[in-house]
């Protein structure tokens, strides 16, 4: 095709990453999204970015959101680079950590491993109790991913792409060359759809005459507001690796202020994107206490703060999905499914998505083509028996 129209309906961070590099190769893009840019998980996202990772296909991955982040922030997209921090509970992580370091370096990103003793000197309130060691990105950090969303659109329209907000699609037709969209604004007829609706990603396969298995995972995250500034800004910590940990995370949000959740996954039945609780749970914050007291025993003068809760759009073996349901209907391509990642590995998603709506193939990223949502993929994901997992997280 020759300058196709896409109609990307979504505007989160898949969404807009997707019209981005459509629109950077000439596509005739048209955003929708039925509310605001970054309205849906995005915007509830606590937006780190990091490359701190031991499965190899998962560092290789990053390897082209890294500098596509870069090429953003150079754009005027506010990048805090903090660092990442990832605690191992024993050496055998710590050999894999080893072997990550390997593999960033290969691209030039700088990352190493550290003992406790390192660990303490950087981070002088944290417990290294139960701890091996850890894997530190110094060049990894956090956005706003509301401003990331809003940086995107800007940057989608100003390139020539349209974006529409508070603008649902209704219903889809098959046209002679393409697709008929009812909306609640206008009706749009277009080559392609990419489908990055998040959350509710499967409602929009349906009224494409697709079925996509998302399952909406509650998450919670909280500030937590301190005494009195810290002297010195405090990375990114991840206490978890390859399912080992509390999934505890925190990081610096600014002066007094650190940003917390648990990132562990233990569904249980998946959200109504349309009708959760969106606020944090008192369990929650009971439990989010007990951990930062055992992992943060220094900071046992500060307090929890205002908290919120978002959906985690996840797929059945966690990877994300980049492509078409049907081969046999290639205008139609999904980019979603990114779980807690769908921040940091948003450019890639969106890079992929826009090879197949192009290409008909994952030619830019080839080992990607593992994350079409393929019928061997494409299936429910297990829940969580309610006494296997925590209520609010």
């Amino acid at each position: 095709m020759k300058k196709p129209h896409v109609v990307v309906i979504g505007g989160g961070a898949l969404g807009l990453s997707t019209a981005f590099d459509l629109v950077e190769r000439g596509a005739q893009v048209t955003v929708l999204e039925a509310d605001a840019l970054g309205g849906g998980s995005s915007g509830r996202s606590v937006g780190v970015v990091g490359s701190q990772m031991t499965d190899p296909f998962q560092v290789r991955l990053r390897r082209f959101t890294r500098p596509r982040f870069r090429e953003w922030e150079a754009l005027g997209l506010a990048f805090n680079h903090i660092g990442y921090l990832r605690l191992a509970r024993n050496e055998d992580q710590m050999s894999r950590f080893a072997q990550s370091v390997a593999l960033q370096a290969e691209d030039g990103f700088e990352a190493r491993l550290m003992r406790p003793d390192d660990i303490r000197e950087m981070i002088p309130h944290l417990s290294t109790d139960g701890i091996a060691g850890g894997l530190f990105g110094p060049d990894d950090g956090f956005l706003d991913p509301y401003e990331m969303c809003t940086f995107l659109g800007d940057q989608v329209r100003a390139r020539g792409g349209r974006v529409v907000q508070f603008c649902r699609m209704t219903a889809c037709r098959r046209v002679p060359g393409g697709f008929e969209l009812a909306t609640t604004g206008e009706t749009i007829t277009c080559d392609a759809v990419v489908n990055a609706a998040g959350a509710w990603a499967p409602d929009v396969a349906r009224q494409l005459g697709q079925t996509l298995e998302v399952h909406s995972e509650r998450h919670e995250a909280m500030t937590v507001l301190l005494e009195k500034p810290l002297d010195y800004v405090m990375p990114m910590v991840m206490d978890l690796a390859e399912g080992q940990g509390t999934g505890l995370n925190f990081r610096h949000e600014k002066p007094g202020e650190l940003i917390t959740e648990v990132h562990k996954s233990a569904p249980g039945a998946p959200e109504d994107p349309d009708n959760y609780n969106d606020q944090c749970l008192d369990t929650t914050r009971e439990y989010l206490a007990e951990l930062l007291l055992e992992r943060l025993p220094g900071l046992d003068d500060a307090r929890l703060g205002r908290g919120w809760a978002g959906l985690y759009p996840t797929t059945a073996d966690q990877l994300p999905y980049a492509g078409p349901v049907d081969l046999s209907e290639p205008g139609i391509v999904t980019a979603g499914g990114g779980g807690g990642y769908g921040i940091q590995l948003a450019p890639v998603i969106g890079r992929v998505a826009a090879d197949w709506v192009l290409a008909a193939a994952s030619e830019t990223i080839p080992e990607a083509e593992i994350l079409r949502p393929s019928p061997e993929r494409n299936r429910p994901r297990a829940i969580t028996p309610p006494e296997q997992s925590h209520a609010g997280i």
